[in-house]
């Protein structure tokens, strides 16, 4: 019990850190708008938010339905991965600065970042998704839920890189 209250306390810090991001995100909006932004793959957002959501819930579902017993060794280990996942995500953010988005939101002649985390990856912080997607739920053994999730943000990471690829190849 102690465990799935700690795994709760977790969680629900994970979501409060991805109301920051979206507020950093609706600022960032806002101000990619005004200077003439142009936004794509909003078909595929929804689905993103729905799905990012569903990570968060499933995770604590599995948990307190289905009560898996916690691998310590294992939850450190995904503890870890979880907290560099979140350092991954900030860096990604801080060195993007007004052009980081949760949206796919170009902004003509705004210069391409290849600084911080983009200097070796083009898209750093899919990384930190994909991580942290498998890692949250496995802090307690919620495979059903790790499985899920990455089986289902593996497509969706699929078309939001080529949305974002297209998107940022378009000329200025």
């Amino acid at each position: 019990m102690i465990g799935q209250v700690l795994f709760t306390v977790l969680v629900s810090a994970v979501a409060l850190e991805r109301v920051a991001e979206l507020a950093v995100s609706r600022r960032n909006t806002h101000w990619s708008l005004a200077r003439g932004g142009v936004e794509s793959g909003r078909g595929h957002y929804p689905f993103m938010v729905v799905l990012h959501t569903g990570l968060l819930v499933g995770a604590l579902v599995e948990v307190w339905v289905r009560r898996p017993d916690a691998v310590w060794v294992l939850a450190w280990t995904m503890l870890a991965l979880v907290a560099a996942a979140q350092a991954l995500r900030w860096w990604c953010i801080a060195t993007l600065g007004r052009q980081w988005n949760t949206r796919v939101i170009i902004v003509p002649g705004a210069p391409r970042v290849t600084g911080g985390p983009y200097r070796r990856l083009s898209h750093p912080n899919y990384v930190a998704v994909a991580v942290e997607g498998l890692a949250l739920p496995l802090v307690h053994s919620a495979w059903v839920t790790a499985l899920v999730f990455t089986v289902l943000n593996g497509f969706l990471l699929a078309t939001r890189i080529r949305t974002e690829d297209t998107a940022l190849a378009r000329p200025a």
